[in-house]
C-alpha cells in the first residue's frame, strides 16, 4: 500500500491537493515549497515538471512552466532535487505531467526514479486510456505507483467504469473540460455532471480538480467528492515576494476560512 492509498483510507472528505510546478519560481524552490505546505496542512501534494507546450494549462500555470525551464528544470535535475523528499516530507506525492518528456526520458525508467525518491502516484493527462493499459501498466505497478486518470462532463459512463477498473488511488474529475485556472461556476449541467459521477459508486474515490480557488468552491466540491485540488491560484502566490510565509495563511483561507 503506498501513501496515497493510506490517505484515502484514513480520510474520506475534505482532502486538499495543492499542484505547483517545480522549479519556479526558483529552481531549487521545489522542496521548501512542499515542506511549508506539508506543515501548513495541505493533505497531499501534485509537483508539476515543466514542459514547452502545456496545452491544458491557462496562462498561470504555463508562465511558471516557462520560468521554470528557464531557469534550468528537466526530470533529471526534479529527480535529484526529490533524494531528499522523504527527508522532508512525509505526506503523498504525485508528479504531473505532459507523456511528451516521459517518453523522453523512458517511461520505465522515469517509473523506477519516481518510486526511488518517494513518489506514490502519476497525472499525466495526455497518456491515452489504452497506452497505458496496453504497454505502461507494468511499469507504474511494478514500482507501486498510482495512475491517476482524469474524467471530464463528456466522459461516457462506460469509460469512467473502465478507468475505475484501471485506478487504484482515486480519479481526477475536472470540474469543466477548459484550461486550468478557471472559476468553479457550478452550473445546473456541472452539478448534474457531479451527482451523475458520484451516483455510479465508483470503488475508487475522487478528487475536483480546475477552478478551485477559495473556501466557498473547495466546500462545493467537497459535496460531491472526496476532495478538491488548487492549482493556479497557488501558483499566483507563488509569484509574490516571501511567498513561503505565506503559504500557512493560504492553506487555512482554503481550509478554515
Amino acid at each position: 500500500m503506498n501513501r496515497l492509498n493510506q490517505l484515502f483510507q484514513e480520510k474520506k472528505n475534505n482532502l486538499l491537493s495543492i499542484y505547483f510546478t517545480a522549479g519556479y519560481p526558483g529552481l531549487s524552490s521545489t522542496l521548501d515549497i512542499a515542506e511549508a505546505l506539508e506543515k501548513a496542512g495541505a493533505d497531499f501534494l501534485e509537483i508539476g515538471f515543466p514542459y514547452s507546450d502545456p496545452v491544458a494549462d491557462g496562462p498561470t500555470i504555463q508562465h511558471s512552466s516557462e520560468q521554470a525551464l528557464n531557469n534550468g528544470m528537466t526530470l533529471n535535475v526534479l529527480f535529484e532535487q526529490l533524494k531528499d523528499l522523504r527527508k522532508r516530507v512525509s505526506i503523498p506525492i504525485l508528479l504531473m505531467g505532459y507523456v511528451n518528456p516521459i517518453v523522453q526520458y523512458g517511461v520505465e525508467r522515469f517509473c523506477k526514479k519516481a518510486a526511488e525518491v518517494g513518489v506514490d502516484g502519476v497525472i499525466v493527462p495526455d497518456l491515452p486510456m489504452y497506452e497505458y493499459e496496453s504497454m505502461y501498466a507494468p511499469f507504474f505497478l511494478n514500482n507501486n505507483l498510482s495512475n491517476i486518470f482524469l474524467v471530464t462532463p463528456q466522459t461516457s459512463a462506460e469509460r469512467i467504469r473502465k478507468i475505475d477498473e484501471l485506478s487504484n488511488s482515486f480519479i481526477y474529475l475536472l470540474s469543466s473540460s477548459s484550461i486550468t485556472g478557471g472559476s468553479l461556476n457550478v452550473s445546473v449541467n456541472i452539478e448534474d455532471y457531479y451527482k451523475r459521477v458520484k451516483a455510479m459508486q465508483l470503488n475508487n474515490p475522487t478528487i475536483i480538480g480546475f477552478g478551485i480557488t477559495d473556501k466557498a468552491s473547495f466546500d462545493k466540491a467537497c459535496e460531491y467528492a472526496s476532495g478538491a485540488i488548487v492549482g493556479s491560484k497557488f501558483v499566483k502566490l507563488l509569484g509574490e515576494e516571501s511567498y513561503l510565509q505565506k503559504i500557512p495563511a493560504f492553506i487555512k483561507s482554503i481550509k478554515q476560512a
